[in-house]
């Protein structure tokens, strides 16, 4: 039940949010939640909640109202009448009819088809599982699932071998088991992605993309210790807390590089490729994104994603393996991209794609193709 309380809290957070436009929902709510410490656990699923699906539905509610509707019209039309009852209205059109922005879903349509579209676009519009990677330097699965499972409702992952998914949305960041190291938060793909990067023990692993080190983390267990992980990216702040992330469980083979040295030409064994992208696999977890795509965004996109693979190809080693990843699920970003990189650089795939769609319960829609060079052995 949506209570005053619930609705006041709401409206501060909508009308505020599309003020730091470049700020993902799920980062901007867990924020506003941080500052307002009162708001109880029941109260912040019924707000948190509410705000999800304000915006994951937000193109139908405004079908449904007037034009340029505010967030207090919009939270209005949807306290007053379900989403199923505006769903069913005879004259929406197919992608309002899904709430999704009409440019990505005639780019979709025209490669999926109406049915498989569709079925996208709804499973977008439901809640994202939540999934951790269990730290095996530090414990088992085994050992790590019969902890939480006395204390949570969980089960073991169906194909990562290495996580665990919870029914029930929890703090995972105040748990013990999360402060000692023993897990970390990472979606089952994700968890997939990174098993593509095929790094054994005395291995040197570029992660070019890094971000905060979720892959690599993954990577990193593989090699128990010995080899080194140089993490690269643009981003301090995210580099920052990659090293928090690595500190804390207990990997100490890495080396963090906001510049890459010319040394390191030449020399690896797998790059890393996991490429800025529209992030359409995962916008369940921030529907917000999908509301800022256009078609310039993405052969933006595009052009970076190309840019980053010819910065980064120098310091492939001669039979070393290249893994380019994202989490969208548009060809563009993909598949015709494994093409021009095969062609431009004389690579060849290593083995079938890893290709995954969002589906209720499960895993997000995540990219990988493992690529090397045509003379490599």
């Amino acid at each position: 039940m949506t209570t005053q309380f619930h609705q006041n809290h709401i409206r501060n957070f909508l009308n505020s949010f599309e003020e730091t436009p470049n700020i993902p929902l799920d980062l901007q709510l867990r924020h506003y939640l941080k500052q307002n410490k009162a708001i109880g656990s029941k109260d912040r699923k019924v707000i948190g909640d509410t705000i999800y699906d304000l915006i994951r539905f937000k193109g139908l509610i405004d079908r449904s109202i007037s034009k340029n509707p505010t967030w207090d019209e919009r939270l209005e039309k949807y306290l007053k009448s379900s989403i199923e009852e505006m769903g069913n209205h005879r004259e929406l059109l197919p992608h309002e009819k899904v709430s999704f922005p009409k440019e990505f879903y005639d780019l979709l349509l025209s490669h999926l088809g109406r049915d498989a579209t569709d079925e996208f676009c709804r499973n977008s519009n439901l809640p994202a599982p939540l999934t951790i990677r269990v730290n095996l330097l530090k414990i088992s699965r085994e050992e790590l699932f019969k902890k939480l499972s006395s204390l949570f409702p969980v089960s073991l992952c169906q194909e990562s071998a290495v996580g665990i998914t919870f029914h029930k949305k929890i703090n995972f960041f105040e748990l013990p088991e999360f402060k000692q190291g023993l897990f970390e938060v990472q979606d089952e793909a994700s968890q997939l992605v990174a098993e593509y990067v095929e790094a054994k023990p005395g291995d040197e692993v570029l992660d070019y993309c890094a971000g905060s080190g979720g892959k690599s983390l993954s990577i990193a267990t593989k090699m128990k210790g010995k080899g080194q992980i140089f993490l690269h990216d643009v981003r301090k702040k995210a580099l920052e807390m990659a090293k928090q992330r690595f500190k804390r469980a207990g990997i100490q083979n890495i080396q963090i590089l906001l510049d890459l040295p010319p040394s390191l030409k030449n020399r690896m064994n797998h790059l890393l490729l996991d490429v800025p992208c529209t992030g359409s696999g995962t916008w369940r977890r921030n529907p917000d994104q999908k509301w800022k795509f256009n078609k310039s965004v993405l052969e933006n996109l595009v052009l970076e994603q190309r840019k980053i693979f010819d910065e980064a190809m120098p310091y492939l080693g001669s039979k070393g393996r290249i893994v380019y990843a994202t989490c969208s699920v548009l060809p563009e970003e993909n598949e015709m991209q494994i093409d021009y990189f095969c062609q431009k650089y004389k690579l060849k795939s290593v083995k079938p794609f890893f290709k995954s769609f969002p589906k209720p319960n499960e895993k997000d829609g995540f990219f990988a193709a493992l690529l090397e060079k045509t003379d490599s052995v």
